[in-house]
């Protein structure tokens, strides 16, 4: 009886480690705002259902030290690469601000972002925002434990989960940063490309009048009336966006099972 115990225990701990190291890795539940204290208890009461749920007839833990290390780590990788991969397209649409005030003349406005803890242009701050409201709107933080859940199903515990398929899909998904950026950026940069080429013709045919001077307030007024005009168009394609991560989740998780 006794033994029994001790393994369901393992098997407990197992599974919280898994749902921990996702939800540290993640964008939003992984945010510093949230205590840590907190998200150990919603990784602990995770697992728990998640214990209650899954078949465990399947399962034979080895209760060795090393061999609990072993399953341990490997629970620990599994998470962090689920959390980790949803990162990809906040960074994207982080990234795809700074383009646009950096074409702005702003790119010395900068203020500090709590979920990166870094400082960036206080454009990307307000479409990375966004994207945040937008994913809750469409139910995203589910997604992940949806995930979660759906992984014991196709990744048993103490599987190695690094293989070449899923090596593919981090380095696809690593490069979408910089797709994601440009689909988002492409309006304002095309038009702020239109506004160089014809400020280049006006400093030909008026070389005394200093046109970066002259074109500065313009270029941001513009910019500024560009964003209000395409916000609901870039809603739906953050939209579009967080619910491929979502897919690319379920993806990841299957190729961690092969």
């Amino acid at each position: 009886m006794s033994t029994i115990l001790i393994t369901d225990f393992v098997l407990v701990l197992l599974i919280a480690i898994r749902v921990y190291s996702a939800f540290a890795a993640s964008p939003i539940y992984g945010h510093s705002a949230i205590p840590e204290l907190v998200k150990i208890f919603l990784a602990i009461v995770l697992s728990y259902i998640i214990f209650l749920t899954i078949d465990k007839t399947n399962i034979h833990i080895d209760l060795n030290l090393v061999n609990l290390i072993v399953l341990g780590a490997r629970e620990v990788i599994t998470g962090m690469v689920m959390g980790f991969m949803l990162n990809f397209v906040f960074w994207g649409i982080s990234f795809s601000g700074t383009l646009i005030g950096f074409d702005m003349g702003l790119m010395m406005a900068e203020a500090f972002n709590p979920m990166e803890e870094i400082s960036e242009n206080v454009i990307g701050q307000f479409i990375n925002f966004a994207a945040i409201i937008v994913f809750f709107l469409i139910n995203g933080h589910h997604y992940l434990i949806q995930g979660l859940v759906y992984s014991f199903t196709v990744v048993p515990i103490g599987k190695f989960t690094i293989n070449g398929p899923v090596y593919e899909l981090l380095i696809k998904y690593s490069f979408s940063v910089f797709v994601i950026a440009i689909k988002i950026a492409a309006p304002i940069l095309v038009s702020f490309f239109l506004i160089q080429i014809a400020e280049g013709i006006l400093a030909r045919v008026m070389p005394q009048i200093q046109i970066v001077f002259v074109t500065q307030p313009l270029k941001i007024g513009l910019g500024f009336l560009l964003l209000v005009l395409s916000a609901p168009i870039y809603l739906y394609v953050i939209k579009i966006l967080l619910k491929q991560s979502e897919e690319g989740l379920y993806t990841i998780i299957k190729a961690m099972g092969s």
